[in-house]
């Protein structure tokens, strides 16, 4: 199995250091807290994504008003 181009030996590797720094009661907590901090940060972003089309929707629409409004003809010869 290779993830990440980590090898098999090296993640249970890192598991046992995870259990041996963490404990095995803390890491279902992190695992939480770190689940939560995702779920967050994709709200976040989905909401500054929603935001900048709603902005762009508006600059778009706004444009076209400007375009299909009718110019003034201003009067060369006076």
């Amino acid at each position: 199995m290779v993830l990440l181009f980590l090898s098999t030996q090296e993640l249970i590797f890192a598991g046992l250091v995870v259990v041996l720094l963490f404990g095995s009661k803390k890491i279902p907590e992190i695992a939480r807290g770190m689940g939560k901090g995702i779920r967050e940060f994709k709200n976040a972003t989905s909401d500054i994504q929603e935001e900048i089309r709603k902005t762009s929707k508006e600059v778009t629409d706004q444009v076209d008003i400007t375009k299909t409004s009718k110019p003034k003809k201003s009067n060369p010869e006076k």
